[in-house]
Formats: structure tokens, C-alpha cells, sequence
């Protein structure tokens, strides 16, 4: 019914840049907040960003002053654009989006099936 397809991983040595890209498709009426978030080997999955639907956004710690996310509404996409990046940046990149599927009354959160980003030192 909805899905989210992540691209972009590769990869990159430390100091180089990649943007991730995200695209929902299926049966949606809107979709609210969407965000990455990463999960490393043998780590616990965290946020990295989120951005509303009205564009505000917030930053982990970790990654505030080197990546940006924004969105393109029309065509339900979601980018990650990341600079600067550094060995513990290796992770799995998941998209995520709190979307509102045709013919249900509620909002749900749906996750792509990950894209791999390895930072080579």
C-alpha cells in the first residue's frame, strides 16, 4: 500500500560527501513529519534528522553543522544530504514517514528497508 525506497548509500572516505534520497509511494493521502535514522553494526538504531511538513527541522548532535535534510512535498521525496563525513557515520540509513494511507484515519509510521553508507578512513 505505502512504501519507502531509500538510494544513495555507497561507499565514500572520511571528508567526502553523499546525499541519500527517499521516495514514498503507494496509497497516500499526506504525509506529516519524515527523517533518517541510522543504525550502525552492533548499535542501537538512532534519529539522525526529521523535518515537518512545513519544512522545520531537527539535527542530532552528532551530525548538526554537516548534514541537511529537506523535502520535496510534490514529489514525496526526502534527502539527506551529508558533508563532511567521518568513520562513525557508517551505518545503515533508514527513511522514515508518518504518513496517512488512503482509506484509513490515522497516521502510522512507515520505514524503508535501509541503504548502506560505508566512511572509509
Amino acid at each position: 500500500q505505502v512504501n519507502l525506497v531509500e538510494s544513495g548509500g555507497g561507499l565514500v572516505q572520511a571528508g567526502g560527501s553523499l546525499r541519500l534520497s527517499c521516495v514514498a509511494s503507494g496509497r497516500i493521502f499526506s504525509i506529516n513529519a519524515m527523517g533518517w535514522y541510522r543504525q550502525a553494526p552492533g548499535k542501537r538504531r538512532e534519529l539522525v534528522a526529521t523535518i515537518t511538513s512545513g519544512g522545520s527541522t531537527n539535527y542530532a548532535d552528532s551530525v548538526k553543522g554537516r548534514f541537511t535534510i529537506s523535502r520535496d512535498n510534490a514529489k514525496k521525496e526526502v534527502y539527506l544530504q551529508m558533508n563532511s563525513l567521518k568513520p562513525e557515520d557508517t551505518a545503515v540509513y533508514y527513511c522514515n514517514g508518518n504518513i496517512h494511507a488512503l482509506g484509513t484515519s490515522y497516521v502510522m509510521a512507515y520505514w524503508g528497508k535501509g541503504t548502506l553508507l560505508t566512511v572509509s578512513s
